[in-house]
């Protein structure tokens, strides 16, 4: 698939802002009045400015509000609305820690939940798509959520649980990538089911179905080189798991919780940007690029 800019930033912020909002949900860190505007302006801002990200990919984005009408059969539309739900009810929650130094604790509860199904539903809209194997699976879900709540720990400032969230994160990564590598082969598809010429025997393309590009090739047929992917994945738990656990793991400091924090967010964005590079469309079979 081709890594989009809008979707990558979309992914990776939103997931994070989302992160961050489940644990000033559950009063990790319990602030109140400055302490907690700052907090939750970084956690709504993030969240926010990842949703409005997304709309950049769209072709007619005055269009977007009619994707709320679809929640019974797409999860885009389910994300939109659990996203409205839930940052509508940490606003009233973080309205009363801000302002009246007051924890409505079933508001919190609540956001912290809501927000991890907004992840979960922003997820399925990849883990859904039988036409790419390596996404059609319940590792992506995880692969999501995990890095949610591990770089919402590192925002929230949760060092004991971030420590041990990242790990996690980064032992899904890997298998994430491991089982990925296989799906594509594993699921059995190839350009003779694809065509329903498979029972007639070995089926090849003779030739390109035509001699320039269009739309499909550009979107879905997008191919990393293996020795490339190999380099960006070591990149990614470097700076995604390995700088920010090392960094945490040191005597406090401000400064290298900072280091920690821009280390976790480049080396996120390199993971989403693998996540969709590498990301095999069956239609690339047709034109013999798998």
């Amino acid at each position: 698939m081709h890594p989009t800019p809008s979707v990558i930033i979309f992914t990776a912020l939103s997931g994070l802002g989302f992160g961050l909002l489940v644990f000033l949900g559950l009063q990790m860190p319990d602030v109140t009045g400055g302490a907690a505007f700052i907090f939750f302006a970084i956690g709504f801002g993030l969240a926010v400015g990842g949703l409005i990200s997304s709309t950049f990919h769209l072709g007619r984005p005055e269009r977007s509000l009619k994707a709320f009408k679809q929640w019974r059969s797409s999860w885009l539309s389910r994300e939109a609305i659990a996203a409205i739900f839930t940052l509508s009810v940490m606003a009233i929650y973080a309205i009363g820690r801000i302002f009246f130094d007051y924890d409505i604790r079933i508001l919190g509860v609540l956001g912290a939940i809501m927000s991890l199904v907004t992840v979960f539903t922003t997820s399925m809209i990849y883990a859904q798509l039988k036409s790419i194997p390596r996404w059609n699976t319940k590792l992506t879900p995880v692969y999501f959520l995990s890095l949610s709540v591990g770089g919402g720990a590192l925002l929230a400032g949760q060092i004991k649980v971030c420590l041990f969230l990242l790990i996690i994160a980064g032992l899904f990564q890997l298998i994430v990538w491991i089982k990925g590598d296989r799906a594509l082969a594993l699921s059995g598809t190839t350009i003779g089911s694809g065509t329903g010429l498979g029972t007639l025997g070995d089926v090849r393309a003779f030739e390109p179905p035509h001699t320039g590009t269009n739309y499909l090739l550009k979107e879905f047929v997008y191919i990393v080189g293996r020795n490339h992917s190999a380099k960006l994945r070591i990149i990614t738990l470097i700076l995604m798991i390995g700088t920010p656990v090392l960094l945490l793991s040191l005597p406090f400091s401000h400064l290298l919780a900072a280091l920690a924090v821009i280390s976790h967010v480049v080396g996120l964005f390199i993971s989403r940007w693998l996540f969709f590079a590498e990301a095999e469309h069956v239609v690339g079979l047709y034109y013999g690029k798998r």
